[in-house]
């Protein structure tokens, strides 16, 4: 009851900021058609311009996106929201990832660049310089998304999703979103919803837009020029001809920029668990042949194990130690990034005298991204005939900077220690004396070499840089049959090609370890110290700087062609019915290191995915669908589709849809629907070579002598373990089955107020994940075929490929507002409100599994499913000038808890169980100085809310920190200021 009790409260807080106007005294006239709110309910008033109709129409019915049908966009029983480009410039949003971000019904997920901008797991890494979109959190997979009606290519690295950052976003008339599962008129992908970008059509004259957004500290700026021209008037010339081109760059914003970027929170239950850190951590190493005599603190076996602790005789300081936080040691703080290793969190007493290093602050919060899109268009009229050839590409680089590269020695392909000789004598005689000093039995191994974790600042953070180019075709042809029959026909080509580059951070592993054991590198630089130059000169020969790192390239060749027509009338209306064939031909190529291969030297921490090449692969699919429209009475409408595809590999597949409307009066609308969906596996998905990769954290515990699987040093059965993760694909995937329900309703008694409420449920059976590797822990009873063993039994691996799992059910409520009136002298105050309610996300790992609650509950890489989300707004307008004050809100969620805390060996006093809300306002304004000339000026994040406190580190990739890129912006307070003009 409690937490419905802050529901409601929450609800009411939106809806009384969205009411503010809705209360005052209303003047009793009509809100002007002309500037109509920006974001509407199906129901709601949306002008349709004339290049929406075809020549001869003038009802006002469109094709909307979800049917094949015209009817009238403000009449339909589809859950639709409809974002103009007045509502995307009183937000400051510039750019696709910015829209997909302030929609309420996307969800929570990594699909953005920030999610992606420090190290990921394997499944993410070929998301670099994309952003995806993720409707009602059923992944970017299962979303479709569509440019002017009809598909795009996805992202050529991950061959999975579009990159929304290839749309023509200067050029969009308006972005129609539907919330409703759509297979059965577009077939795969559409089970989560459709968002169609729309761009304008029948543009006359020379335009020009400037857009700045800068901090309110002067970094992370955000740019945007664009030109737009056009010729012909399309209703009364019979042509148009339009071109737009748009550059748009995001400058890059670092974490150690913004102070709430801060891993060493041990009292609130954070801390980073890398003990690779600017001044070495000094660790045990067994003998080897180049250190034949052993490394000077042991080994971790045999006779010369680690020194124990001081005033200890079982735990040895195998865990790392830094000289800086010795006893009269600068402190591990002394350094930038660093600070002392939290043992009690991460349940590893041997690490008393580790530092630890803060990787969030060497992670860019903001992608560095530079894009240039461009769209040429050409409409012809016909006399009742429509042709049109479409031109649309994109260039967009970005670069992807994260932490300096963790280097740990081992016994074999990374054996490097710090030598006694005479160039390293003074560095080797400072820190061996440090240690005697604590640990005098290391006094007889003076002259053996320090083994050591290290991060190379003087190496720079790494650096990856993406391009991706797009380029897509489309022409189409539409027009009449006969007096009640129509065509509509086209054919698109489209692809998207990608390529990543090393930069910087990068060094070739066998020339780097034969420098580290010169000496010459001083890897215990005390404060104030600095490389030599000798050092320097050193480190830039083993450079990998420029090395072409993989390549992927997506091609999507589709044609398509339906009718529609009447074919009798009943009470309610003329029966419509739609029929129409579609072919899809998509391919996808993978490549990974581009070096001969006999000249491949291993780079350090470089992920090349060699064993996910692909020379090409390729599938067909063949489709028939029809749509019927069935007017019964004029208050009555039942409407219907079905969808038959074959795609090569997987057979055939049906999915129906049937829907509802019932307008019982003329103010209010009652619709429901049911529909299936299904999406295949990506070509990823099936084809990925397996790969093997030590996990990196320390968090987790065999759980077949340690149920529950958290590490517990008082407990021998619950040692920390790091078995291999073995990642790739599966040939033997089979597709996705959904079901799909929503029932709503919309009120509108008058013109000056709407409201809209859709409830809606999905369930996806068959789904296709990678098990996140603490669920195979939690839910180990299910899953012990997947933890693999050793002779003596021991954990060796964990396999967590690709595989088709049980069921995810997800339902949830969602919520538009509108309202307003008009003054006397013309102006008018609007206010509305965006809401999406999440009732329940649960899911079960196999068939015969119990049900996981994922409600509001932190996950590493998946969605957070919080509970609410919305943004509601108040604006004034007027012919000259107008102001909109915009509340962004989104619910808190459970937060990570790391090892100490969870098995009770801590308790920090300031634990934070439950991350606060994220609740941030926005001001803009604009005035008309010219018919043909617009200024506005706003401020983003008006009260400079810090991103609320959240434990998003992961020990494994040592990605993440105090902060969570899933839901807030890092940026701060910004001004934004944008110029439009128009010539004639």
């Amino acid at each position: 009851m409690a937490r419905r009790s802050r529901f409601v409260t929450i609800l009411r807080t939106g809806c009384a900021f969205a009411g503010v106007a809705l209360a005052l005294p209303a003047a009793g006239q009509d809100i002007a058609q002309d500037t109509p709110p920006a974001v509407t309910p199906s129901g709601a008033a949306l002008p349709v311009s004339p290049a929406d109709q075809s020549a001869g129409e003038e009802s006002g019915e469109i094709v909307v996106t979800g049917s094949l049908l015209r009817r009238d966009p403000n009449d339909s029983a589809l859950p639709l929201q409809i974002i103009t480009t007045q509502e995307l410039q009183r937000n400051a949003i510039s750019n696709p990832e910015q829209l997909i971000g302030f929609l309420t019904t996307n969800g929570t997920g990594s699909d953005n660049l920030a999610s992606n901008g420090d190290v990921v797991s394997g499944a993410q890494r070929g998301n670099n310089g994309a952003s995806f979109a993720n409707l009602r959190g059923q992944g970017a997979g299962s979303t479709l998304i569509l440019l002017n009606g009809r598909r795009v290519a996805a992202h050529g690295l991950s061959g999975a999703a579009v990159d929304v950052n290839q749309i023509p976003f200067a050029a969009l008339e308006r972005v129609e979103v539907l919330k409703d599962g759509a297979s059965a008129i577009y077939g795969t992908d559409a089970i989560g919803g459709v968002i169609n970008f729309i761009t304008r059509k029948d543009f006359v004259g020379i335009g020009a837009n400037g857009f700045v957004d800068i901090t309110e500290r002067g970094d992370a700026p955000i740019y945007r020029v664009s030109a737009m021209a056009g010729y012909g008037d399309l209703s009364s010339q019979g042509f148009n001809i339009m071109a737009t081109v748009s550059r748009a760059w995001n400058g890059q914003l670092n974490g150690d920029q913004r102070d709430f970027v801060n891993t060493f929170q041990p009292e609130r239950g954070l801390s980073p668990d890398t003990r690779g850190t600017p001044v070495g951590t000094i660790f045990p190493l067994n003998a080897t042949p180049r250190f034949p005599n052993g490394t000077l603190l042991g080994g971790t076996t045999g006779a010369a194990l680690a020194p124990f602790l001081p005033g200890s005789t079982t735990v040895r300081a195998a865990g790392g130690v830094n000289i800086l936080d010795l006893p009269g040691g600068e402190g591990c703080g002394s350094v930038p990034g660093q600070g002392p290793y939290a043992d009690d969190l991460w349940a590893a007493p041997s690490a008393r005298f580790a530092c630890a290093w803060d990787t969030g602050r060497a992670a860019v919060l903001q992608q560095p991204l530079d894009t240039v899109t461009y769209l040429a268009r050409g409409v012809a009229r016909l006399g009742a005939h429509e042709l049109s050839l479409e031109v649309t590409g994109s260039d967009a680089t970005a670069t992807k900077k994260f932490s300096n590269v963790q280097l740990i020695p081992n016994t074999t392909t990374q054996n490097y220690a710090f030598p006694l000789n005479t160039v390293s004598a003074p560095v080797y005689n400072e820190v061996f004396n440090r240690l005697v000093a604590v640990f005098p039995t290391l006094q007889d191994r003076y002259g053996l070499p320090i083994a050591y974790r290290w991060r190379c600042i003087e190496c720079g953070q790494r650096e990856i840089t993406t391009d991706t180019e797009t380029l897509r075709i489309s022409g189409g042809a539409e027009g009449p049959i006969t007096d009640d029959w129509r065509y509509v026909a086209g054919a698109t080509y489209s692809e998207s090609q990608s390529q990543s580059v090393l930069g910087g951070g990068y060094y070739y592993r066998d020339a780097l370890v034969n420098a580290l054991n010169t000496g010459v590198i001083n890897p215990f630089l005390l404060p104030g110290q600095t490389q030599s130059q000798a050092a320097l000169d050193l480190l830039e020969s083993t450079s990998a700087r420029g090395v072409v790192l993989y390549g992927g390239k997506y091609t999507l060749t589709q044609i398509d062609g339906a009718v529609s027509g009447d074919l009798f009338r009943l009470p309610g209306g003329a029966v419509q019915l739609a029929v129409g064939l579609d072919y899809r031909r998509e391919t996808y190529s993978f490549n990974g290191d581009q070096r001969e291969a006999a000249a491949r030297p291993i780079i350090i921490a470089a992920p090349f995915d060699d064993g996910n090449a692909l020379d090409g692969v390729d599938r067909e699919i063949k489709a028939a669908y029809a749509e019927v429209l069935i007017p019964i009475l004029p208050s009555l409408e039942i409407s219907g589709a079905v969808r038959i595809d074959d795609y090569t590999g997987f057979g055939n597949t049906t999915n129906p849809k049937i829907s509802a409307k019932f307008r019982p009066i003329d103010a209010l609308m009652f619709r429901a629907s049911y529909s299936t969906g299904f999406r295949v596996p990506t070509f990823n998905q099936i084809f990925n070579g397996r790969a093997e990769q030590v996990y990196g954290g320390a968090d987790l515990a065999d759980p077949l002598t340690c149920p529950g699987g958290v590490p517990n040093t008082t407990d021998p059965n619950c040692v920390s373990v790091r078995p291999d993760i073995i990642t790739g694909g599966n040939p033997n995937l089979d597709p996705e089955t959904a079901d799909l329900l929503s029932a709503g309703v919309v009120f509108q008694p008058n013109a000056i107020f709407s409201a809209a409420v859709d409830w809606w449920r999905i369930q996806r059976d068959n789904t296709i994940q990678i098990f996140p590797t603490r669920d195979l822990i939690n839910n180990f009873d299910q899953f012990q075929d997947r933890f693999l063993r050793g002779p003596a039994n021991e954990l060796t691996a964990i396999d967590a490929t690709w595989a088709n799992a049980g069921t995810t059910v997800t339902q949830g409520l969602e919520v538009a507002l509108r309202g307003g009136f008009e003054l006397d002298n013309g102006s008018q105050i609007t206010a509305g409100l965006d809401g999406t309610w999440l009732l329940e996300k649960k899911e079960k790992l196999t068939d015969a599994g119990e049900f996981i609650d994922q409600l509001g509950v932190f996950t590493f890489a998946g969605d957070l499913n919080l509970r609410w989300k919305h943004n509601a707004f108040v604006a004034y307008t007027s012919d000259d000038y107008g102001v909109t004050f915009t509340q962004i809100f989104r619910k808190g969620y459970t937060n990570q808890v790391l090892p100490g805390v969870a098995n009770g060996t801590v308790s920090p006093p300031g634990v934070v169980e439950t991350t606060d809300d994220y609740i941030i306002y926005n001001l803009s304004a604009y005035v008309n100085v010219a018919p043909y000339f617009r200024l506005t000026a706003g401020v983003k994040n008006l009260f400079d809310t810090d991103p609320p406190f959240a434990i998003s580190y992961d020990s494994n990739t040592g990605g993440g920190s105090s902060w969570e890129p899933r839901v807030a912006d890092p940026r701060g307070r910004a001004f934004t200021f944008q110029v439009d003009y128009l010539f004639d």
